[in-house]
């Protein structure tokens, strides 16, 4: 997934016109959510008060990423079991902090962004995977291009894991990885041509 993200960005466009970042979260520390919210739904703020506390916290970095930075998003996660890996989990975790604002205060920090996924794997699972990211990041106030996600998987008979990552190589994946960040580069053209924001506000939860 790793390998598709990279070269799908070398790939990408002008390097003049579209800028591009690479958050590694295995190179981050980022600090366990500690579930603040379920102690008192008031208790889960924004900024995020372990970034606040902790200095050393730097999913500070995935904060300013998303929210004062990119257009785009796109997501790299290989399949563990049948979901995303571990190191994700631990990002969406702290990303609570993110949708609570649209749950508590209606303050949508997420508008006219777009977000889309690689998942590769040695089984099969993509589209459990896609379905799950999708659904989190939507909550966050992302839309989708058009065919947001694309997958690699064996499949369960066939591990051959030896020539997994040649083949990757030799497939057409990170073509179509990049044809997926070019479709969400035309959402967020539209977004910026249109005459009035298209976002609007979330209903509050009750």
């Amino acid at each position: 997934s790793e390998y598709v993200l990279e070269e799908s960005f070398k790939q990408f466009g002008d390097p003049e016109k579209f800028e591009t970042k690479i958050l590694k979260l295995r190179d981050l520390k980022i600090a366990e959510c500690e579930g603040f919210y379920s102690k008192d739904k008031g208790a889960c703020i924004w900024p995020c008060s372990i970034t606040q506390a902790k200095k050393d916290d730097e999913m500070v970095q995935v904060y300013r990423g998303l929210v004062e930075w990119c257009d785009i998003v796109v997501v790299a996660t290989p399949i563990r079991w049948g979901v995303a890996s571990s190191l994700y989990y631990k990002m969406q975790e702290r990303l609570n902090a993110l949708q609570n604002q649209i749950t508590l205060h209606n303050r949508v920090l997420i508008k006219e962004k777009a977000a889309c996924f690689i998942i590769t794997g040695g089984q099969d699972g993509v589209q459990a995977v896609a379905g799950q990211l999708m659904m989190f990041f939507a909550e966050l106030g992302f839309t989708f291009p058009q065919f947001p996600f694309i997958g690699w998987t064996r499949g369960w008979y066939n591990e051959e894991m030896k020539t997994n990552f040649a083949d990757v190589q030799q497939s057409d994946l990170v073509g179509e990885s990049t044809k997926m960040i070019e479709r969400g580069v035309d959402l967020i053209s539209a977004y910026r041509a249109a005459e009035q924001p298209i976002a609007k506000t979330h209903k509050k939860h009750k």
